[in-house]
């Protein structure tokens, strides 16, 4: 079973916001899967479904990103595994609008919602999936910059970054982190070229599927 957190802020006012790039990330993977964020447990929505025969469940904290790992440390308890068999997604500003990068661990990066989580769980020892919203310009504060929204000049990068991000999620359960690496964290057209080429295999072993 993994565990899948998408971290962002709950409200109409955080919506589309660069904060929130964890949350739209897992709502598009949930979207995929056919789940919905129907349900409310240990402070968080959740949806729970398969990827590749794997039991996941998606959670968004209700907890505000400075308290996420009120929300991430309560269900590890409740489904007791460890942090290693969680991912978490969330936005950096040392990433481009819409570039991803995947790492089976690290430091929290300034990140607070990442700063609480190690700090409730103890480790930096759990995969992770950051998304680019670019840096705050020179003299800008950088609470408004996160929790601003993406000027028009970004928003192609940061959909198909959301989408990328949520194929990097599906990759390094199906896959494994070392291969998920290789592939998205390289440059985005390399990654677009070679989730092409693997999207042309799935679809010709699906066909050839159907015809046996």
């Amino acid at each position: 079973m993994k565990l899948i957190f998408g971290l962002g802020n709950f409200g109409d006012k955080y919506n589309h916001t660069r904060h929130n790039m964890g949350f739209e990330a897992v709502e598009i993977l949930a979207k995929r899967l056919g789940i919905s964020f129907d349900r409310e447990k240990c402070k968080g929505m959740y949806a729970q479904g398969f990827i590749e025969g794997e039991k996941v469940i998606l959670v968004k904290p209700l907890t505000y990103m400075n308290n996420s790992g009120e929300c991430v440390a309560a269900w590890l308890r409740k489904c007791m595994v460890t942090a290693e068999n969680m991912i978490v997604v969330y936005d950096d500003i040392s990433l481009e609008p819409g570039v991803i990068r995947v790492r089976p661990k690290g430091s929290a990066g300034g990140h607070n919602g990442m700063k609480n989580i190690i700090a409730l769980t103890g480790t930096q020892e759990f995969d992770r999936v950051r998304i680019g919203i670019g840096d705050k310009p020179e003299g800008t504060d950088l609470v408004d910059h996160v929790l601003g929204r993406f000027a028009p000049k970004d928003f192609e990068a940061i959909d198909k970054g959301l989408e990328t991000a949520a194929d990097a999620i599906v990759s390094i359960i199906r896959d494994g982190m070392d291969k998920a690496m290789n592939v998205y964290n390289k440059k985005p057209l390399a990654v677009k070229k070679e989730t092409e080429t693997s999207s042309k295999k799935d679809t010709e072993q699906k066909t050839d599927g159907a015809l046996e």
